[in-house]
């Protein structure tokens, strides 16, 4: 009978995805595997939503931003049903092993299905770069970029009106792309999901930049930020299957709040989406690459259970169960490194 592995991709979509896939068909083949791919993550293994995918469906996608599987934001223990369903279409399919790539979501059901007997080997994808277990997620580094080349052109707008404009960026309950992004981009400001925000220490700063001549600023805040005695901002209540509510809006508060108490005039940008769109950087498409290839060996090795990992420069293997346990949070002293340069 034929070696099979499933693939599929969960949770938010990010650059590096399609190298990821493209490694693991790759290797797969080269290994003697068929390779299927299961559409729109774990919605596609309830659904029995597969595709074959052979070296010319992986063709030239290794520039390509997105996924080219589809995902969504499945949970099968959200439904009765459902669990029972991804379980025996894994079985239907006849398959050696699954390949489930994503992040604490997504990487928290391959956990649990595990233990309901599926052969699954995990590989970490987050641009919020807040997976413990890895030194670094693909997608990550391309959001950052996107970032850095926005808040470039923030300021030459914002020094030419004479304005403090807000940079609202991805990151939930983890601040590594406003860290990264705003140190790169030179911000003046870096608020984060780890510290509260003090309004009056912002303040503070800004009337400190404008008391030695300089006429403009550019705060950077991770969308997940929140204000001192706050909850993070939401634009609603509702929640999706792993129940997260949708952020936005800490840009706009700080906004009005900013120009209130200092007078001057201030503008907030949402960068949204757009960070993680489009081609993934190189480094991305590297780090995809040699997740992709690791994986198929950890098949290989019969190691499931375990996710493949960044460790300095070396690929190695976790166990999915000590990859998820906690989120890795910034740290402080990289926080504090940024802090020397505010205002």
């Amino acid at each position: 009978m034929a070696k099979r592995i499933g693939i599929l991709t969960g949770g938010g979509d990010c650059p590096g995805l399609n190298p990821v896939i493209r490694a693991v068909v790759r290797k797969g083949i080269l290994d003697g595997y068929e390779i299927l791919g299961i559409k729109n993550g774990w919605k596609g293994l309830i659904e029995n939503d597969v595709i074959p995918l052979d070296m010319q469906a992986v063709s030239g996608i290794l520039p390509k931003g997105g996924t080219i599987l589809g995902t969504s934001r499945t949970n099968p223990y959200k439904k009765e049903g459902d669990v029972k369903k991804a379980i025996d279409n894994y079985n239907k399919n006849a398959l050696s092993a699954l390949i489930a790539i994503g992040g604490e979501d997504t990487l928290g059901v391959a956990r649990k299905l595990i233990k309901d007997g599926l052969k699954i080997v995990g590989v970490p994808k987050t641009i919020d770069n807040d997976l413990s277990g890895t030194d670094y997620t693909f997608g990550f580094d391309t959001a950052v970029n996107i970032a850095t080349e926005a808040i470039d052109r923030l300021h030459t707008t914002a020094e030419s009106h004479h304005r403090i404009i807000v940079a609202e960026v991805m990151g939930r309950h983890a601040g590594w792309i406003a860290v990264h992004a705003g140190i790169a981009g030179g911000a003046d400001i870096i608020l984060i999901p780890e510290l509260p925000i003090d309004i009056n220490e912002v303040c503070g700063i800004i009337k400190k930049r404008h008391s030695r001549g300089k006429t403009f600023s550019i705060v950077v805040v991770a969308e997940g930020a929140k204000l001192k005695e706050g909850d993070m901002v939401t634009q609603d209540r509702k929640t999706d299957a792993f129940g997260h509510v949708r952020l936005g809006g800490i840009g706009e508060i700080l906004s009005e709040e900013i120009e209130k108490r200092t007078g001057y005039e201030t503008r907030v940008t949402v960068f949204g989406h757009i960070q993680r769109g489009g081609t993934p950087s190189a480094f991305d498409r590297v780090l995809g690459t040699r997740f992709g290839v690791r994986a198929v060996g950890l098949v290989n090795e019969g190691k499931f259970g375990f996710m493949v990992s960044l460790k300095g420069n070396e690929i190695v293997s976790i166990p999915i169960e000590e990859a998820v346990k906690e989120l890795k949070t910034v740290d402080m002293k990289l926080y504090e490194i940024a802090k020397i340069f505010f205002g």
